[in-house]
């Protein structure tokens, strides 16, 4: 059962039940060289705002950065502050190419995650976030497309009631969503219900229009920013999603 629906299935009754087999779901170029001071001058005498850029991903580290291939021009960091807290932000991040700096070009936004947290090992209905980074590469939702680059498909089965964990109305969850590559088919419908990895490892995780509270594993963001992003994303530079607790990504 996807995880973000089984939440509502167990809190709520009256979720839909066409769900049930359902998910949750500009270019610069480096900076120039400092310029020289006069003749015989430190180069501490350099314009500061001529630094160099760091190159990396703000707040992730080398193991974590290594799966970001050279194609990957678009990145949405997602960080949690701890393993067991389901608020986090989130920011998309952008590149020229491989060996240009990232730049930030929407957020930070406040996001939810799972109620219990984060996990690097999910399993079906553990309540928490996977850790790690994954593809965005499907989109969807009862409302029409935003005019988003990404394929949209636009279902009425992207449908929810009831109410969430703090005993908000989930009313509107699905409006928007974005799959997230864990255990399912890439190219497929965030409603695609196939789990390669096997139904224990949970699926159904999506990004999608934020209820005010935890998730059951996806990640939620308000419904202005989920049109932002969907029109922001392009699949010509692979997005992914980089989620997970600061000290994780850090590693």
């Amino acid at each position: 059962m996807p995880v973000c629906l089984a939440a509502a299935r167990l809190l709520a009754p009256t979720v839909c039940a066409a769900l049930l087999l359902a998910g949750c779901a500009s270019s610069s170029a480096p900076p120039p060289r400092p310029l020289a001071g006069p003749i015989g001058a430190p180069a501490s005498l350099a314009p500061a705002s001529l630094a160099p850029v760091p190159r990396g991903l703000p707040g992730v580290g080398p193991e974590t950065g290594a799966a970001l291939t050279d194609g990957t021009l678009q990145a949405l960091l997602v960080t949690g502050a701890t393993r067991d807290t389901h608020t986090a932000e989130a920011v998309l991040y952008e590149r020229a190419d491989a060996d240009a700096p990232w730049r930030r070009v929407l957020g930070p936004w406040p996001a939810h995650n799972a109620l219990r947290g984060w996990t690097p090992d999910h399993t079906e209905g553990d309540l928490r976030t996977p850790i790690g980074v994954f593809g965005l590469g499907d989109a969807g939702g009862r409302l029409p497309d935003p005019g988003t680059l990404l394929p949209y498909d636009q279902d009425e089965e992207f449908d929810i009631s009831g109410a969430g964990f703090l005993g908000e109305p989930l009313d509107g969850s699905f409006d928007y969503v974005i799959a997230i590559d864990y255990n399912r088919v890439p190219g497929t419908t965030p409603l695609d219900a196939e789990r390669p990895l096997g139904e224990e490892r949970g699926g159904g995780v999506w990004i999608h229009v934020d209820h005010q509270g935890p998730t059951q594993a996806c990640i939620s963001l308000a419904l202005d920013h989920m049109r932002e992003l969907l029109r922001a994303l392009d699949p010509a530079g692979l997005p992914v999603i980089v989620m997970g607790p600061e000290a994780d990504l850090r590693l």
